[in-house]
């Protein structure tokens, strides 16, 4: 009896290598999933040496292994951080010698406004509780700065409003520190270039700022977030020399602002809170002068009576009232004591000689000869040099408005000159001239009467027509209506 021999289970399966299994569902993969977008939340982050990112994208249910190439590192506007929800743009591929499979990440961006503020608040958060943004940390700006420091772009349009601003109001030196203000350099960049400012010695061959500034153009959210990161904030807030950040326009608002220890809403008001007014400056210094001279006089005449008493001690009532001159009026506060001793003397004289010999020789002798005597301390103070110095003094304040006056002037007749040429080029191209060079023609009767319906030039003798190069007289052209004749017809016989 013959044995038939039973066939074994999955017999007529075809046999694969583990490579080829492993090569068909890498084919597979990356065929239906060549180009992706995912949305999750990050979970681990990796930042090996190599610069490449590794991450893990994650929802409710499952986990999605990543990776961010070096090169596509660099183009990130935002680096993923652990609890940011995300949208990646990339595509999937396997690992066949780990049986594992992962996205590569070309694009990284927020999922929407809202997580990127969440997690901006978040961080804001974590930072105001370490107090880095306490009141008591921030620290008054220098009235005048000696050296000013701006750390921004060279090449953009604030360094140009900053230096304009800072030469208009009061020019001051100005170190600057190139940065790159956007993308994925900005932080450590921006964080290197505040310390490397406060790392300068003071004296040193390079002069080392009395106050920074960090500035940057206005521009979206992710644009902006290198002034964000953390990195930034610490350098901030830990700047021994006063920090104005001008980062965006007026109604942004970065991480950076919270830190330093004032903010700007713009490059240029950054620029005007670093220094003061030249001229007004001058003007409050004449001001203080004036002041100055007036209070020196009032004092001068209090002090009189009492030196012209009998046994006065004009030393004693020169101290009450001018207890220590300045350098620059010793001359004036000695002639002045000279002048209160002479009088006690003459005082003292005149109270010994009596009422009889008040009005006698020696009497009025005394009184000439002081007189004498203060028209020349009075000829010996009004010097050569004191008197180029006052009107040196008195043209500089003449100078400042007479500037002010220049340049209003100036800018009136440059602002009337332009609505002058605007209305003439508003003429030229609107004018009948212009009108005729693109091709059109003024039309007239012979009686020059313009014509600007076409009944008009129909019932014309004759008609003028104007061109941009001239004119030329036609007469119009009638058209004859022709009445067409019916048609014969023929006969029938």
């Amino acid at each position: 009896m013959d044995l038939i021999e039973e066939p074994q289970p999955g017999g007529n399966a075809p046999e694969f290598t583990v490579s080829e299994i492993s090569g068909a569902v890498k084919r597979v993969i990356e065929g239906e999933f060549g180009r992706v977008r995912v949305r999750g939340e990050i979970g681990r982050v990796s930042r090996p040496a190599s610069g490449h990112l590794y991450l893990d994208l994650k929802d409710d249910r499952a986990v999605l292994a990543a990776v961010i190439w070096k090169g596509t590192v660099r183009g990130l506007a935002v680096l993923p951080e652990e609890g940011m929800e995300v949208v990646c743009t990339g595509r999937l591929t396997t690992f066949p010698g780990s049986s594992r499979y992962q996205m590569i990440i070309e694009d990284l961006a927020p999922a929407g406004i809202g997580a990127l503020m969440a997690m901006l608040e978040k961080r804001r958060a974590a930072l105001a509780a370490e107090g880095l943004f306490d009141e008591s940390r921030k620290r008054q700006l220098p009235y005048l700065p000696g050296v000013i420091g701006v750390v921004t772009s060279p090449s953009g349009a604030v360094i140009r409003d900053i230096l304009h601003r800072l030469r208009e109001r009061f020019p001051r030196p100005v170190l600057i520190w190139p940065v790159t203000v956007q993308g994925e350099k900005c932080a450590a960049e921006v964080a290197a270039a505040i310390r490397a400012f406060n790392a300068l010695t003071p004296g040193g061959p390079v002069p080392r700022p009395d106050v920074l500034i960090v500035a940057r153009g206005g521009g979206s959210l992710e644009d902006l977030w290198g002034f964000n990161e953390e990195i930034v904030v610490r350098a901030a807030a830990e700047s021994a020399i006063p920090l104005i950040s001008a980062v965006g326009h007026e109604t942004d608002t970065t991480l950076i602002d919270f830190a330093s220890d004032r903010r700007a809403p713009t490059p240029t008001a950054a620029a005007e809170m670093a220094v003061p007014v030249r001229p007004d400056l001058l003007a409050g210094l004449a001001g203080l002068e004036e002041r100055r001279r007036a209070a020196l006089g009032a004092r001068h005449r209090p002090a009189r009576p009492a030196a012209a008493r009998p046994g006065a001690r004009p030393a004693a009532a020169r101290r009450r009232w001018w207890p220590s001159a300045p350098s620059g009026s010793r001359r004036a506060g000695a002639a002045a004591a000279a002048g209160a001793a002479r009088r006690g003397a003459g005082a003292a004289a005149a109270a010994g000689a009596g009422a009889a010999g008040r009005f006698g020789p020696g009497l009025l002798a005394l009184g000439n000869a002081r007189r004498r005597r203060d028209l020349d301390l009075l000829a010996a103070a009004l010097t050569p040099e004191r008197l180029l110095r006052g009107l040196g003094q008195r043209r500089e304040r003449l100078a400042v408005p007479g500037d002010r006056l220049e340049s209003a002037f100036a800018r009136r007749v440059r602002d009337a000159r332009a609505g002058l040429d605007g209305l003439g080029r508003t003429l030229a191209s609107l004018g009948p001239k212009s009108v005729l060079a693109r091709g059109f023609v003024l039309v007239r009767d012979a009686s020059g009467a313009v014509l600007t319906r076409a009944a008009g030039a129909r019932e014309a003798a004759m008609l003028e027509l104007e061109f941009s190069d001239g004119r030329v007289a036609t007469r119009p052209m009638r058209v004859r209506s022709r009445r067409k004749r019916p048609p014969e017809q023929g006969t029938l016989f």
